[in-house]
């Protein structure tokens, strides 16, 4: 098995000086590509949201601003990006609009039924277990509620980041999927309404899916039961 590079660990759990250096370029490389891809939905001023993966907590703050009377959570497993949103967010914090948490996507800490809104920026292809991971997000998801995922590379597009990561895959750890394969990966979690969309000669992918306000065998059941 190949070691990742001390580089690729950065990107997926960033620590220390070079953590920090990583933390910053994310909130700058990727602030086009999450306002690009949060234009594709609609985001309430009451809601109640959580980013996975927060990062350097860049997409708290544009969120914190759109949820003008709601709530914003972010959520990271490395304690660097954690340190890093908060310094991001502090006037938010002050004013009781953002928590941060330290968490992995495996195990939210959070309740079921809690977000109206969950969005994953440039993380989901870190995921330890994507399938079961988007079954954790869907839990806490209240019925109705919407999940966005937004990246700025995926398996199949034009650029030359993308034909770089697909080569090497096996170095980096990363789990980078087609177009197909991100529907899939909305369909087989149970999500509705699933929609992909994406750039390819940009390389940017954005795929939005709803939880039920039922689950989605409750008709055939119900169905079942009558007969």
């Amino acid at each position: 098995m190949t070691s990742k590079t001390p580089r690729v660990m950065q990107c997926q759990k960033p620590s220390g000086w070079l953590g920090r250096l990583v933390l910053w370029n994310m909130n700058s490389r990727h602030s086009k590509v999450t306002d690009w891809g949060l234009s594709h939905i609609s985001v309430d001023k009451h809601d109640i949201v959580l980013d996975v993966g927060c990062g350097g907590g860049r997409t708290v703050n544009k969120l914190a601003a759109l949820a003008s009377e709601g709530k914003i959570y972010g959520v990271d497993y490395s304690p660097a990006s954690v340190a890093a949103a908060l310094r991001e967010n502090k006037q938010w914090i002050h004013m009781a609009r953002v928590e941060i948490r330290e968490g992995s996507v495996s195990q939210l800490p959070f309740s079921a039924d809690t977000f109206d809104l969950v969005t994953a920026v440039e993380t989901h292809f870190w995921w330890p277990d994507l399938p079961r991971d988007m079954g954790e997000v869907f839990r806490v998801l209240k019925p109705g509620g919407t999940l966005i995922i937004i990246a700025e590379i995926f398996k199949g597009a034009k650029t030359t980041t993308a034909k770089l990561a697909e080569k090497y895959l096996p170095i980096s750890g990363m789990k980078l999927l087609s177009i197909d394969e991100h529907r899939e990966l909305f369909d087989n979690a149970d999500f509705s309404d699933v929609n992909i969309v994406a750039e390819s000669g940009k390389g940017w992918i954005c795929g939005t899916g709803r939880k039920p306000l039922e689950p989605k065998n409750s008709a055939s059941d119900d169905a079942q039961k009558s007969a």
